[in-house]
Protein backbone atom coordinates (compact mmCIF):
# COMPACT_ATOMS: atom_id res chain seq x y z
CA UNK A 1 0.00 0.00 0.00
CA UNK A 2 1.27 3.59 -0.62
CA UNK A 3 0.04 6.44 1.01
CA UNK A 4 0.98 9.63 1.73
CA UNK A 5 1.15 12.79 4.80
CA UNK A 6 2.03 15.96 5.86
CA UNK A 7 5.22 16.52 7.61
CA UNK A 8 3.55 17.04 10.85
CA UNK A 9 2.36 13.49 10.93
CA UNK A 10 5.54 12.03 9.91
CA UNK A 11 7.03 10.85 12.56
CA UNK A 12 3.79 8.82 13.96
CA UNK A 13 3.37 7.16 10.97
CA UNK A 14 6.24 5.21 10.62
CA UNK A 15 5.73 4.18 14.48
CA UNK A 16 2.62 3.21 13.30
CA UNK A 17 3.37 2.05 9.89
CA UNK A 18 5.89 -0.29 11.53
CA UNK A 19 4.29 -1.82 14.09
CA UNK A 20 1.21 -2.46 11.94
CA UNK A 21 3.93 -4.68 10.07
CA UNK A 22 5.57 -6.35 13.11
CA UNK A 23 1.52 -7.85 13.69
CA UNK A 24 1.51 -9.29 9.99
CA UNK A 25 -0.08 -6.23 8.49
CA UNK A 26 0.39 -5.68 5.02
CA UNK A 27 3.60 -3.54 4.06
CA UNK A 28 2.63 0.33 3.85
CA UNK A 29 4.62 3.08 1.97
CA UNK A 30 3.66 6.60 3.74
CA UNK A 31 5.17 9.35 1.88
CA UNK A 32 5.58 12.99 3.90
CA UNK A 33 5.49 16.07 2.34
CA UNK A 34 4.03 19.66 2.53
CA UNK A 35 0.06 19.33 3.47
CA UNK A 36 -0.51 21.91 0.51
CA UNK A 37 1.38 19.66 -1.21
CA UNK A 38 -0.24 16.36 -0.34
CA UNK A 39 -3.76 17.70 -1.11
CA UNK A 40 -2.98 18.27 -4.06
CA UNK A 41 -1.26 15.66 -5.35
CA UNK A 42 -3.82 13.70 -4.46
CA UNK A 43 -6.60 15.88 -5.86
CA UNK A 44 -4.95 15.31 -9.68
CA UNK A 45 -5.31 11.56 -9.23
CA UNK A 46 -2.51 11.62 -11.11
CA UNK A 47 -0.86 8.97 -8.56
CA UNK A 48 -1.48 5.76 -7.30
CA UNK A 49 -2.31 6.61 -3.60
CA UNK A 50 -3.76 4.45 -1.43
CA UNK A 51 -4.41 6.49 1.93
CA UNK A 52 -4.05 9.64 2.55
CA UNK A 53 -3.36 11.20 6.24
CA UNK A 54 -4.39 15.26 6.63
CA UNK A 55 -5.86 17.80 8.86
CA UNK A 56 -9.67 16.61 9.33
CA UNK A 57 -10.95 19.76 6.94
CA UNK A 58 -8.73 18.44 3.88
CA UNK A 59 -9.97 15.33 4.09
CA UNK A 60 -13.27 16.76 3.88
CA UNK A 61 -12.19 19.20 0.80
CA UNK A 62 -11.07 15.74 -0.93
CA UNK A 63 -14.28 13.77 -0.09
CA UNK A 64 -16.22 16.36 -1.22
CA UNK A 65 -14.55 16.36 -4.91
CA UNK A 66 -14.67 12.84 -5.16
CA UNK A 67 -11.05 12.00 -4.04
CA UNK A 68 -11.78 9.79 -1.25
CA UNK A 69 -13.87 6.76 -0.71
CA UNK A 70 -17.31 8.05 1.14
CA UNK A 71 -17.38 7.23 4.60
CA UNK A 72 -13.74 5.98 4.74
CA UNK A 73 -12.41 8.86 7.14
CA UNK A 74 -11.22 8.41 10.35
CA UNK A 75 -9.91 10.64 13.02
CA UNK A 76 -6.69 9.75 14.76
CA UNK A 77 -4.98 12.14 16.38
CA UNK A 78 -5.06 15.30 17.51
CA UNK A 79 -2.11 17.95 17.44
CA UNK A 80 -1.71 20.62 20.01
CA UNK A 81 0.68 24.55 18.43
CA UNK A 82 3.36 24.85 20.60
CA UNK A 83 6.09 27.34 21.21
CA UNK A 84 9.88 26.83 20.66
CA UNK A 85 12.70 29.72 21.09
CA UNK A 86 16.39 28.66 20.78
CA UNK A 87 17.92 26.44 23.41
CA UNK A 88 20.16 29.47 24.58
CA UNK A 89 17.22 32.10 24.46
CA UNK A 90 15.21 33.21 27.64
CA UNK A 91 11.45 31.90 27.71
CA UNK A 92 9.27 34.12 27.13
CA UNK A 93 5.79 34.04 28.98
CA UNK A 94 3.14 32.52 26.97
CA UNK A 95 0.98 31.87 30.30
CA UNK A 96 -2.05 33.79 29.00
CA UNK A 97 -3.29 35.38 25.84
CA UNK A 98 -1.81 38.82 26.52
CA UNK A 99 1.32 37.57 27.39
CA UNK A 100 1.74 35.59 23.89
CA UNK A 101 0.42 38.58 22.44
CA UNK A 102 3.50 40.73 23.71
CA UNK A 103 5.81 38.19 22.99
CA UNK A 104 4.99 38.02 19.35
CA UNK A 105 5.13 41.89 19.82
CA UNK A 106 8.62 42.00 21.48
CA UNK A 107 10.00 39.22 19.08
CA UNK A 108 12.50 40.34 16.17
CA UNK A 109 10.92 37.70 14.06
CA UNK A 110 8.59 35.20 13.94
CA UNK A 111 8.36 31.61 12.46
CA UNK A 112 5.20 29.91 11.48
CA UNK A 113 4.73 27.00 8.80
CA UNK A 114 2.00 26.55 5.84
CA UNK A 115 0.26 24.05 7.23
CA UNK A 116 -3.05 24.44 9.81
CA UNK A 117 -1.78 25.90 12.38
CA UNK A 118 -0.35 28.65 10.66
CA UNK A 119 -2.90 29.40 8.51
CA UNK A 120 -4.82 29.90 12.53
CA UNK A 121 -2.27 31.63 13.26
CA UNK A 122 -2.27 34.64 10.35
CA UNK A 123 -6.05 34.65 11.65
CA UNK A 124 -5.11 35.27 14.99
CA UNK A 125 -3.09 37.83 14.12
CA UNK A 126 -5.54 39.86 12.44
CA UNK A 127 -8.54 39.64 15.01
CA UNK A 128 -5.39 40.94 17.41
CA UNK A 129 -4.88 43.53 15.20
CA UNK A 130 -0.76 43.75 14.35
CA UNK A 131 -0.86 41.78 11.43
CA UNK A 132 0.52 45.09 9.40
CA UNK A 133 2.72 45.80 12.27
CA UNK A 134 4.85 42.66 12.62
CA UNK A 135 4.14 41.61 8.90
CA UNK A 136 8.01 42.50 8.07
CA UNK A 137 8.97 40.24 10.83
CA UNK A 138 7.12 37.36 9.88
CA UNK A 139 8.47 34.29 8.33
CA UNK A 140 6.64 31.28 6.72
CA UNK A 141 8.70 27.59 6.64
CA UNK A 142 9.04 26.06 3.20
CA UNK A 143 6.64 23.36 2.46
CA UNK A 144 8.04 20.48 4.32
CA UNK A 145 10.68 22.73 6.24
CA UNK A 146 10.33 22.68 10.22
CA UNK A 147 9.75 25.99 11.42
CA UNK A 148 11.83 24.52 14.71
CA UNK A 149 14.71 24.12 12.05
CA UNK A 150 14.35 27.59 11.17
CA UNK A 151 14.50 28.68 15.03
CA UNK A 152 17.51 26.25 15.58
CA UNK A 153 19.37 28.28 12.73
CA UNK A 154 18.46 31.33 14.08
CA UNK A 155 16.48 32.16 11.14
CA UNK A 156 13.91 33.14 13.29
CA UNK A 157 13.35 34.03 17.24
CA UNK A 158 9.99 32.43 17.87
CA UNK A 159 8.43 29.74 16.25
CA UNK A 160 4.90 28.57 16.20
CA UNK A 161 4.03 25.08 15.25
CA UNK A 162 2.73 21.97 16.44
CA UNK A 163 4.16 19.97 18.58
CA UNK A 164 4.94 16.54 16.65
CA UNK A 165 7.38 18.54 14.65
CA UNK A 166 9.11 20.29 17.35
CA UNK A 167 9.73 17.71 20.11
CA UNK A 168 12.33 16.29 17.58
CA UNK A 169 14.59 19.41 16.51
CA UNK A 170 18.17 20.02 18.52
CA UNK A 171 19.39 23.16 19.27
CA UNK A 172 15.41 24.45 20.62
CA UNK A 173 13.83 24.69 23.49
CA UNK A 174 9.97 24.46 23.79
CA UNK A 175 8.19 26.65 25.65
CA UNK A 176 5.31 25.31 25.64
CA UNK A 177 1.46 25.03 24.25
CA UNK A 178 -0.64 28.07 23.18
CA UNK A 179 -2.81 29.01 26.07
CA UNK A 180 -6.64 27.35 26.37
CA UNK A 181 -7.99 30.46 25.22
CA UNK A 182 -5.83 30.90 22.04
CA UNK A 183 -5.26 26.86 21.57
CA UNK A 184 -4.67 25.65 17.89
CA UNK A 185 -5.32 22.29 17.50
CA UNK A 186 -5.27 20.17 15.07
CA UNK A 187 -6.98 16.29 14.54
CA UNK A 188 -5.39 14.74 11.86
CA UNK A 189 -7.46 12.21 9.72
CA UNK A 190 -7.39 9.46 7.41
CA UNK A 191 -8.80 8.15 4.03
CA UNK A 192 -8.89 5.97 1.53
CA UNK A 193 -8.02 7.18 -1.89
CA UNK A 194 -10.72 6.68 -4.55
CA UNK A 195 -9.19 3.68 -6.91
CA UNK A 196 -7.23 2.59 -4.07
CA UNK A 197 -6.30 -1.12 -5.19
CA UNK A 198 -6.32 -3.22 -1.55
CA UNK A 199 -9.68 -1.15 -0.15
CA UNK A 200 -10.21 -3.77 2.48
CA UNK A 201 -6.61 -3.78 3.57
CA UNK A 202 -6.30 -0.04 3.62
CA UNK A 203 -9.58 0.64 5.88
CA UNK A 204 -8.06 -2.76 8.50
CA UNK A 205 -4.48 -0.50 8.99
CA UNK A 206 -6.80 2.73 9.38
CA UNK A 207 -8.92 0.62 11.92
CA UNK A 208 -5.71 -0.24 13.70
CA UNK A 209 -4.52 3.53 13.57
CA UNK A 210 -7.36 4.28 15.60
CA UNK A 211 -7.76 2.06 18.23
CA UNK A 212 -6.31 1.66 21.53
CA UNK A 213 -3.74 -0.18 20.50
CA UNK A 214 -1.88 2.88 19.16
CA UNK A 215 -2.12 5.59 22.25
CA UNK A 216 1.12 5.02 23.00
CA UNK A 217 2.68 6.00 19.76
CA UNK A 218 0.94 9.21 19.27
CA UNK A 219 1.64 10.34 22.76
CA UNK A 220 5.29 9.57 21.88
CA UNK A 221 5.43 11.97 19.66
CA UNK A 222 3.40 14.79 20.84
CA UNK A 223 -0.33 14.46 20.03
CA UNK A 224 -3.41 12.75 21.70
CA UNK A 225 -6.08 9.91 20.16
CA UNK A 226 -9.16 10.75 19.23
Amino acid sequence: MKGISSMATRQVLADLASAWKEQGGEPVDIESVGGVDAAQRVQTGDEPFDLVFLASNAIDKLEAAGRVLPGSKVDLMLSSTAVAVLAAASQPDIRSEEAVRAAVLAAPSVGFSTGPSGVALQKLFKRWGIAEEIKPRLVQARPGMPVGSMVASGEVALGFQQLSELIHVQGIQIVGALPAAIAIDTVFSAAVVSGAVNVEAAQRLLAFMASPQAAEAKRRQGMEPV
